[in-house]
């Protein structure tokens, strides 16, 4: 059954993650993605094997965001190839870019003008810094934009600690859905009025609204945010813990080696309410009775009292054993998982986290976009094209035949 999307028609003139992540959002709710590529190529492609230090055959970032599309080559720095990229936008439905707004301006490929011949387009522009003030050409990627400007990184650096380096396409990939969402209220609005628009979204933005908790709290009642460990929480049971080794067998190995000390949250929101459960859970219901910890306005003042009793606690047991114990008890937590453990959690599999593709080897795993919709399903259209790959397809779509792509080829137009 066809995506909510289905029969929409989207252009990408996008690198590296942020607009190619919308675009593969909207290509997995079922629009048709054509990705318009330099006849180099997409700079992302060849930066997993650089980081790498050696040569791969697959490019699992890169084909998470690309997934399913079409790519056409084309030289933008020649008037050809211009004009064929004009031609492929009026017939679009939506362009997804993040091309610099002076480079958009210099090739011709600004909303504005594109507007003129295809008043129903909706222009999806990702930025930094937004696409009109006096930042608008500034490099961003997210770690800069997201990460850095919008205060991300410091809200979670304790003082004295160093900052932690963000994982990759973080900030871009909450960008990306944010942008999916946006074109499409501005497809349901085009429904109503006939009119496309630009709309806009930037990582700077989005980073702030991530943090908009604190930045309201500094708006509003002017107060310093500061980040905090683990002994300062302000609320000490919504805060992680580390279970203890398991015991070594006969043989001196033992059973939960990659177990052993692992970490998990406890999620007692409710401090109080949930304070009795918790205590019953580790048999100190004697805390019950000790001042510094009567209720959570005195327990909050004795934060780092009270994380180092339950340390000594946790270390106990492991944490399968605390799980069970938890779990009996009504004490809310959740496990620490690392990535590799994410894979393997069976959790994530009924949450239809992963959906495999048909590859020419095989089955490919991928990491489903996070929506589900019941009665037009949603899901990886196919795996990531080769650069190129659809050019000569998409060019005789558009009217041309071998006779004029031959020309386009001489002329340094398509590669």
């Amino acid at each position: 059954m066809p995506g909510p999307l289905d029969g929409i028609r989207v252009v990408e003139l996008g690198f590296w993650v942020a607009a190619p992540s919308c675009a593969a959002i909207l290509r997995d709710w079922g629009a048709e993605v054509t990705k318009i590529e330099p006849p180099n190529g997409d700079p992302f492609r060849g930066l997993f094997a650089s980081a790498l230090g050696s040569a791969v055959s697959v490019n699992p970032p890169f084909e998470v965001d690309n997934r399913g599309k079409r790519s056409v080559a084309l030289n933008l720095d020649t008037e050809e190839g211009r004009r064929i990229a004009r031609q492929l936008i009026d017939r679009a439905d939506v362009v997804v870019t993040n091309l610099r707004p002076r480079a958009l301006d210099d090739l011709g490929l600004d909303y504005e003008t594109l507007a003129k011949d295809n008043p129903r387009l909706v222009y999806a522009q990702i930025t930094g810094y937004g696409p009109d003030g006096a930042n608008r050409d500034r490099a961003a990627y997210d770690i800069g934009a997201f990460w850095s400007v919008a205060g991300v990184a410091a809200a979670l650096t304790p003082e004295g600690a160093a900052i932690p380096q963000q994982r990759g396409g973080m900030g871009d990939h909450m960008t990306g859905m944010g942008a999916a969402g946006a074109v499409s209220a501005a497809l349901f609005a085009r429904e109503k009025s006939g009119k496309g628009q630009r709309v806009s979204v930037s990582l700077v933005r989005m980073g702030v609204y991530m943090m908009s908790w604190d930045v309201s709290l500094a708006l509003r009642l002017k107060v310093p945010i500061k980040a905090y460990d683990r002994f300062h929480a302000l609320n000490p049971i919504i805060n992680s813990f580390q279970a203890g080794a398991s015991a070594p067998q006969k043989d001196g190995s033992s059973a939960e080696t990659e177990q052993a000390g692992r970490w998990f949250w406890l999620l007692l929101l409710q401090a109080d309410r949930h304070w009795p459960d918790l205590l019953r859970a580790i048999e100190r219901e004697d805390l019950l009775e000790d001042e510094r910890f009567a209720d959570i306005t005195v327990r909050r003042e004795h934060t780092p009292e009270l994380v180092a009793e339950l340390d000594e606690v946790f270390a106990r047991k492991t944490r399968e054993e605390w799980g069970e114990i938890f779990d009996r008890e009504n004490v809310w937590w959740a496990p620490v998982n690392s990535i590799n453990d994410v894979i393997d959690d069976p959790v994530m599999h009924e949450a239809g986290v992963f959906q495999d593709v048909e590859g020419p080897d095989g089955p490919v795993p991928f990491v489903t976009t996070p929506a589900d919709f019941d009665a037009t399903p949603v899901g990886p259209q196919g795996l990531s094209p080769e650069l190129g790959q659809h050019t000569e397809e998409v060019l005789q779509e558009l009217g041309y035949d071998w006779e004029q792509i031959i020309p386009l080829k001489e002329k340094g137009a398509i590669p």
